[in-house]
């Protein structure tokens, strides 16, 4: 396997995009008063997302594999891609919860009991930092080898 410089260059490309995306969340209200709609425009953050698994493989094909890469160069370079941005989720979320927005979990917690979704006990289990970082941890794996798939399909040197 080729140097894996890009694939961490990529990792913390993507855990930088999710910062920034946190705090445009916060900013636009959608951690506080917008809450109601946070379920549904959160999703968005699949866009920049995708295009940035899209721009490491394109930069992998090019630089480590001289613009031939077969659709397993893609996927492994996705795997390991999805590994490393799966290790910063622990970080990242501590960075939103502590500094980026410290109110979420409060403010979410509120809103699922206002609007009976939750009682106050399963809200506090479910918004929390240890229950986010969980989800995270089993989140991205997920979506990173849903996305590495698609994404080596069509980034691979077609023969």
């Amino acid at each position: 396997m080729k140097s894996l410089n890009i694939e961490i260059k990529w990792a913390f490309l993507f855990s930088l995009m999710t910062l920034l995306w946190m705090l445009l969340e916060r900013v636009s209200g959608l951690h506080s008063t917008l809450i109601a709609q946070h379920a549904t425009y959160t999703n968005l953050i699949a866009i920049p997302a995708i295009a940035l698994y899209v721009f490491a493989l394109q930069e992998k094909k090019k630089i480590a594999y001289d613009g031939q890469m077969g659709f397993q160069q893609g996927l492994i370079s996705g795997l390991i891609l999805t590994a490393m941005i799966t290790a910063l989720t622990p970080i990242t979320q501590t960075i939103t919860s502590k500094f980026i927005t410290p109110d979420f979990f409060t403010n979410a917690s509120n809103y699922a009991v206002q609007t009976k979704q939750l009682t106050a006990e399963a809200a506090a289990q479910y918004f929390n930092l240890q229950s986010y970082i969980v989800q995270g941890l089993i989140g991205a794996p997920v979506m990173g080898i849903i996305t590495t798939l698609i994404v080596a399909f069509f980034v691979r040197s077609k023969k």
